[in-house]
C-alpha cells in the first residue's frame, strides 16, 4: 500500500487530528496552543479552533446537493394544493401576514403558534409571488438546509460517512420526507434545534442564541430544550462564565415576549380555551399520558421502519460488549476511547512516542472489523497535553451522546403531557438525534454487515413513502398525504360544477377547502355547511344541506371492520383514541340519500351524495373529475 501522510489520513479522527495539529506546530517550533485547565480538563476554545465543523464551502455543496435531491423527488408534488392544518391555520396566518403585516391572524382563528413561519413565507411571497409551488420550494429549502445541519453534527461527532449516512436516512425518512414540503412549523424548529446543539458543542454562544430563539420563534416547544442545555452545560462544566447563560436566556425571553404581546391582543397568554382544552387539559389524565408515552416511544424508535436503526444500533452493542470492542460513550474492555463513527486498517505512528493508531476513515478501512477506539499513550510515552490531546475525541462523543439522549428524553416526556394530536411530526426535531445515534452506534459493527444494514433501512425508509400501517395514522406520516389532496381536488371541482350552488355539507378541512379559493381547491367559494366530523357524534345535530361529501378522514387498514379484525380495532379504538366514521350506508337510509360521484385512490375514498327531498339529481352531464 502506498504510504500516506498521518495528518491527512486520519482527518475524520477528532483526537488523532488535533494530536496531529498540535504536534506539526511543535515540529515548526512553535508553541503548543493546547493547555489544561485547573483540574485536568482540556482547553475547550483551543481545540475548537483546531477541530471545527466542515468549512463552509463543504456545507454549502451537501446543502445544495440535500435540495437538488429533495427538489427533484418533489417534483410532482411542488402544484399540489394545501394540506389539512396548512389549510386550517398555517397557510392563513401566512397569507395575514403577507397582506396586512400581522403576526396574529385575523382570518383562522388564533392559537398562540410563534410566527417564524408566517413571517419566512410572507417574505419570500413578496419576493416571488403568491403561489403553491413557491411556498413548497421554500419549505423544501428548510428541508435540505436541516440535513445538512444534520451532517455536520454527525461528522463533527463521528466523522465524514457517519455524517453522508445520518444526512441520507433523516431525508428518507418517511415523517421527515413527507414533511419536507408541508408548511408545519415542526420542520423548522428542527433545523434551528439542531444547530444550536452543533454550535453549543462548539461553544459558539451568539450564534447558539439566535439559532435557539429561532428554534423558539419557529413552534413554541421547542423551549423545551433550553432547560436540557443547561443542565447539561452545567454537569460537563462546560461554561465558566455568563456567555452560555444568556445564550440561553435569549429564547426564553423572546418567548416571554411573544406571550405578552400575543395576551396583550387576544386576552390569552396561549391558544384559545377550545385550543387549551384539546391540546392540555384533555390530555393531563394517567391514561391519555401513558398512551401518549407509548406512542411517542413508538414513533421515535419504532414506526417508519425506524426499528432497523434501533435492532442494528443494539446489535452493535452487543457486538461490542461480546468482542471487547470499545463502547460508544466511552471504552468498556480495551484501552481505547471512542472517537469517532468507525476506523480502518492501523497505521504506523510517525512519532515513536505515539502508539500505532487506526485510520478512522468512517465506515471505511482496509479490515474487515470496523471499531471506533484507539488507544491512548501510556503514562511513559508523550507528556500530560498529549494525553489529554487524545482524551478530547471521547470527551466530545460523550458530550453528544449525553446531549442527544437527553434532548429525545425531553421531548417524550413533555410530548406526553400536551398535546391533543399524536402527530409523528411533533417528535421531528429530535429525529435527527436519534438517527445520528444510530449510525454512530451501527458503525461499531463489522465493515460490510454496517453498511449494509445501512442500505438497507434507507430502502426500506424509501417504500414507508408508500407502504401504510396496519393502523390508524396521519396521512401526513408519509406521502398518504398527497393521495388525499388529489382525491380532495378532483371532489372539489366536481362540486365547483354542479348546477344551482347547492350547500354541501361535510367536515373540516374539506369545508375550508370549498370557502378560500386561496388554497387551490376551487376557483370560486361555494355554500358550505359544518358538521365536527363523521362520527355519530358529529350527526346529532345537522344543519340543512343539498350534498353530502362524505371522505375517509382517517386510513382504516384492509379488513379492519371484519370480524376476524374486532380485536385488533378494539384495541386501536382505545390505545390511538380512534372513532370509526358513521357507514355511508347508514346515512343513506337516514337522509334518503342518493350516490351521484365516488373517487378512490390507494384505499383513501370520497363519495359525493345528494338529498332527494332538497335537491333533485342534476340531468346535466356529470362535470369531468
Amino acid at each position: 500500500m502506498t504510504e500516506r501522510n498521518p495528518h491527512t489520513l486520519f482527518r475524520d479522527n477528532t483526537c488523532f487530528h488535533l494530536y496531529s495539529k498540535s504536534r506539526s506546530a511543535e515540529e515548526a517550533g512553535a508553541p503548543r496552543r493546547l493547555h489544561s485547565h485547573a483540574g485536568g480538563s482540556l482547553g475547550r476554545r483551543s481545540l475548537n479552533k483546531l477541530r471545527q465543523t466542515p468549512n463552509q464551502a463543504t456545507m454549502l455543496a451537501v446543502a445544495f446537493a440535500a435540495f437538488a435531491v429533495l427538489l427533484l423527488l418533489h417534483l410532482p408534488l411542488l402544484r399540489l394544493p394545501y394540506y389539512w392544518d396548512e389549510a386550517g391555520y398555517y397557510i392563513p396566518a401566512a397569507l395575514d401576514f403577507f397582506r396586512h403585516g400581522l403576526l396574529i391572524p385575523c382570518s383562522t382563528q388564533p392559537s398562540g403558534h410563534t410566527p417564524l413561519v408566517s413571517v419566512y413565507l410572507g417574505a419570500l411571497w413578496h419576493l416571488f409571488g403568491f403561489s403553491a409551488s413557491v411556498t413548497r420550494v421554500a419549505m423544501v429549502a428548510v428541508a435540505a438546509a436541516a440535513d445538512a445541519a444534520t451532517y455536520a453534527l454527525a461528522e463533527r461527532v463521528a466523522g465524514n460517512e457517519a455524517g453522508i449516512w445520518s444526512a441520507a436516512l433523516l431525508g428518507l425518512s418517511p415523517v421527515f420526507f413527507a414533511q419536507s414540503t408541508l408548511v408545519f412549523p415542526d420542520l423548522t424548529a428542527t433545523l434551528f434545534t439542531v444547530l444550536t446543539v452543533l454550535w453549543l458543542l462548539e461553544e459558539r454562544w451568539v450564534a447558539v442564541a439566535v439559532a435557539a430563539t429561532l428554534a423558539v420563534m419557529s413552534k413554541e416547544t421547542a423551549v423545551v430544550m433550553i432547560p436540557v442545555l443547561g443542565v447539561h452545560s452545567l454537569i460537563r462544566r462546560r461554561a465558566r462564565g455568563v456567555k452560555l447563560w444568556l445564550a440561553l436566556a435569549l429564547p426564553v425571553c423572546a418567548l416571554g415576549a411573544w406571550a405578552a404581546y400575543y395576551h396583550h391582543a387576544t386576552g390569552f397568554w396561549n391558544g384559545n380555551p377550545q385550543y387549551l382544552e384539546y391540546n392540555l387539559y384533555s390530555v393531563l389524565t394517567p391514561l391519555r399520558v401513558c398512551r401518549n408515552l407509548l406512542a411517542r416511544l413508538a414513533e421515535i424508535f419504532f414506526q417508519g421502519f425506524n426499528f432497523l436503526l434501533t435492532a442494528g444500533a443494539i446489535a452493535a452493542i452487543w457486538w461490542t460488549r461480546r468482542t471487547g470492542a470499545s463502547l460508544g460513550l466511552a471504552g468498556q474492555n480495551s484501552p481505547g476511547v471512542n472517537v469517532a463513527c468507525s476506523v480502518g486498517a492501523s497505521q504506523p505512528s510517525p512519532d515513536p512516542r505515539v502508539p500505532a493508531l487506526a485510520s478512522p476513515r468512517a465506515f471505511g478501512g482496509d479490515r474487515k472489523a470496523m471499531t471506533m477506539s484507539f488507544p491512548h499513550p501510556s503514562p511513559a510515552k508523550g507528556d500530560a497535553t498529549d494525553r489529554e490531546t487524545l482524551r478530547c475525541g471521547a470527551a466530545l462523543h460523550k458530550d453528544f451522546f449525553t446531549l442527544a439522549l437527553s434532548l429525545i428524553g425531553a421531548y417524550i416526556l413533555f410530548l406526553s403531557f400536551v398535546g391533543g394530536a399524536v402527530l409523528p411530526r411533533y417528535m421531528l426535531p429530535s429525529m435527527p438525534f436519534f438517527i445520528i445515534i444510530a449510525v454512530t452506534s451501527i458503525g461499531k459493527l463489522p465493515l460490510r454487515p454496517a453498511r449494509l444494514l445501512c442500505v438497507v433501512a434507507a430502502c426500506c425508509l424509501i417504500g414507508a413513502w408508500f407502504i401504510n400501517p396496519p393502523y390508524p395514522f396521519p396521512y401526513e406520516d408519509n406521502l398518504s398525504y398527497a393521495d388525499f389532496v388529489r382525491l380532495h381536488q378532483q371532489a372539489a371541482r366536481y362540486l365547483e360544477n354542479l348546477p344551482g350552488n347547492p350547500v354541501v355539507l361535510t367536515a373540516w378541512p374539506a369545508t375550508d377547502e370549498l370557502r378560500r379559493p386561496a388554497l387551490g381547491y376551487i376557483t370560486r367559494p361555494l355554500r358550505v355547511a359544518a358538521v365536527n366530523d363523521f362520527t355519530a357524534a358529529g350527526f346529532r345535530k345537522v344543519p340543512r344541506f343539498d350534498v353530502l361529501y362524505l371522505y375517509s378522514r382517517a386510513w382504516e387498514p384492509f379488513g379492519f371492520d371484519s370480524k376476524m379484525a374486532h380485536q385488533w380495532r378494539v384495541f386501536v379504538e382505545r390505545f390511538y383514541n380512534f372513532h370509526p366514521q358513521v357507514s355511508a350506508q347508514d346515512l343513506q337510509r337516514r337522509y334518503r340519500l342518493k350516490l351521484l360521484k365516488s373517487f378512490a385512490r390507494r384505499g383513501q375514498w370520497v363519495e359525493i351524495f345528494i338529498s332527494g327531498q332538497r335537491y333533485p339529481r342534476p340531468r346535466l352531464p356529470e362535470p369531468g373529475s
